[in-house]
């Protein structure tokens, strides 16, 4: 079957508002310094199968090894405790200088928690930290219900819209 998808392509320019980070106690969002592929690929597949992330999907292990050991790229893991609950990847393109939003996420069992919002102002916050021209990032109609809205309320704004086929 194929439906219409509305895609939205968002940037943020400004970096100059101080970001409340808040994470709640017994939570932490580390940097995948080891670069373990695995972790991309879990969440990838945990988080986007209820959205219909899929490119990926058809990667053999070879491709997602090389994928996380992209110099340019970081996964950053939201932790409560031991266990995982979400993640976020970002690269620095250095021409244009930009940060690009590739993927994020809350797995099902902590969704509802706003922690959604606290991953992307640590997003941001990391991102600022490169000194970018603009962040961006693309969401559409079959993300999270609050994606775009979360996007919009941290200061992203829409740059392009398009509607897309998309077969289920």
């Amino acid at each position: 079957m194929i439906s219409r998808v509305k895609r939205y392509f968002l940037e943020i320019k400004d970096f100059s508002n101080p970001i409340e980070l808040n994470i709640p106690e017994n939570y932490q969002i580390i940097l995948d310094d080891k670069r373990n592929f695995e972790l991309n690929k879990f969440f990838y597949k945990q988080i986007g199968g209820d959205h219909y992330w899929r490119d990926r999907l058809i990667w053999s292990d070879k491709e997602w090894l090389k994928y996380a050991e992209n110099k340019n790229l970081e996964t950053h893991i939201l932790k409560k405790g031991e266990d995982l609950v979400g993640f976020y990847e970002q690269e620095y393109h250095s021409t244009p200088n930009e940060v690009e939003l590739i993927n994020m996420g809350i797995l099902k069992e902590f969704r509802g928690l706003k922690l959604g919002s606290i991953l992307l102002n640590h997003a941001i916050a990391s991102a600022s930290r490169k000194n970018p021209d603009r962040m961006w990032v693309h969401t559409c109609s079959l993300d999270h219900k609050h994606a775009l809205q979360n996007y919009k309320s941290k200061g992203f704004e829409i740059f392009k819209e398009e509607e897309i086929d998309f077969v289920a």
